[in-house]
């Protein structure tokens, strides 16, 4: 077995005092003071990431856009430059390979960002479908570190980063899901508006020996203005609060888009896609759905945990892929994959809470969202 990996700001990470898990083949931060602590900084302030683990593909030819319109869920042929798409690998059958988000970075040029622990697979996916078509698939995860910042004063901190010099747009006309190129010490730097906390925030590729020197510069600049590191324990609450999905818990093979909530992002009008067939011919009827569910007290539904339709006997007709006592909201929060027969806004079930079934009501997702 080998040990995991780290990122170039390992150290900067254990001169601060955090703590680590493996997560995706990664030795991460998962805190530095307290998952609460850092979970209020992002909602009210702003916090610090390191997701250099996430994996980096740039795509590359007169072909680009139309491998990728078969490669993935989406479209991206129409796609504008410096503009940022969610979207979803399929196998051929149609359960999700990954989640991923693809930027348009020229004409003949694109960056695929996926999870840590996919990479393999990912990596593997897009290869095989590359094959007979005019583009190239390179991966650059090795290359590239990739910065977090995240919370309502985000945009400031960037700002008052004085090394950030060069941009193509002022960062407030940078819309959501859009990116900007910089530079940061005379290295190319990316700024994308995308975030996985439900917060406005940013997302920063830098070539890998120059992101010290930003995470520090970005520490620095933010300190007066509340900006705290933050780890990935705050980052599942943030996201589990915005109804945001994580590969292994919302998302797998066995899962279909329409099933997660993700049939949108589905271009079905496509003339062919990988997991388009597999797609059409599955029989959705019966299939668990996701869905919202909020109860009262302090005990929270977890992943894995068993629901019931009824406070005794009966069979599970479903289980919690997420769950958590919500920071901001400070009730249990939790997404799970039920029956669709249960899963109308308002119905009362019963989460197995260690063998005492805690009523929980359906709702709609996200649980949080942010005022502006």
């Amino acid at each position: 077995m080998t040990d995991p990996r780290t990122t170039v700001l390992h150290h900067r990470h254990e001169a601060l005092g955090a703590s680590f898990t493996d997560f995706g083949g990664w030795l991460m931060p998962v805190r530095y003071s307290s998952d609460l602590a850092e979970h209020r900084a992002v909602r009210s302030r702003a916090g610090l990431f390191d997701i250099s683990h996430m994996a980096e593909f740039l795509i590359e030819g007169s072909g680009a856009g139309d491998y990728l319109d078969y490669a993935l869920a989406g479209k991206f042929t129409a796609m504008p430059i410096w503009k940022a798409k969610y979207s979803l690998l399929l196998e051929p059958s149609g359960g999700i390979i990954d989640d991923v988000i693809v930027y348009r970075l020229a004409d003949e040029r694109y960056l695929i960002i996926s999870n840590a622990g996919n990479r393999a697979a990912v990596a593997a996916a897009l290869a095989e479908r590359s094959q007979s078509m005019d583009a190239e698939v390179t991966d650059v995860t090795d290359e590239y570190a990739l910065i977090a910042v995240q919370g309502p004063v985000a945009r400031t901190v960037l700002e008052k980063t004085d090394s950030i010099t060069d941009l193509g747009k002022p960062l407030d006309e940078l819309k959501y899901y859009a990116a900007v190129d910089a530079r940061f010490d005379s290295a190319p730097l990316l700024i994308a508006r995308t975030g996985y906390t439900g917060e406005d925030g940013f997302e920063l590729l830098i070539p890998v020996d120059k992101a010290p020197d930003l995470w520090d510069a970005l520490a620095a600049a933010g300190e007066p203005l509340g900006l705290v590191p933050a780890g990935l324990a705050s980052r599942d609450t943030l996201r589990l609060e915005a109804g945001m999905p994580l590969y292994g818990h919302e998302l797998s093979l066995d899962i279909v888009p329409a099933q997660a909530g993700l049939g949108r992002v589905v271009a079905s009008d496509k003339s062919d896609f990988v997991g388009r067939d597999g797609l059409a011919a599955r029989d959705a009827d019966g299939a668990a759905v996701l869905v919202g569910l909020v109860s009262e007290g302090r005990r929270a539904g977890r992943s894995g945990y068993a629901v019931f339709d009824v406070a005794e006997g009966g069979e599970a007709i479903g289980e919690i892929t997420s769950g958590a006592l919500s920071p901001t909201l400070g009730h249990p929060i939790a997404m799970a994959l039920i029956s669709p027969s249960a899963s109308t806004a308002g119905t009362t079930l019963f989460i197995d809470v260690r063998g005492t079934r805690i009523a929980a009501t359906v709702t709609a997702l996200p649980f949080y969202r942010r005022s502006n």
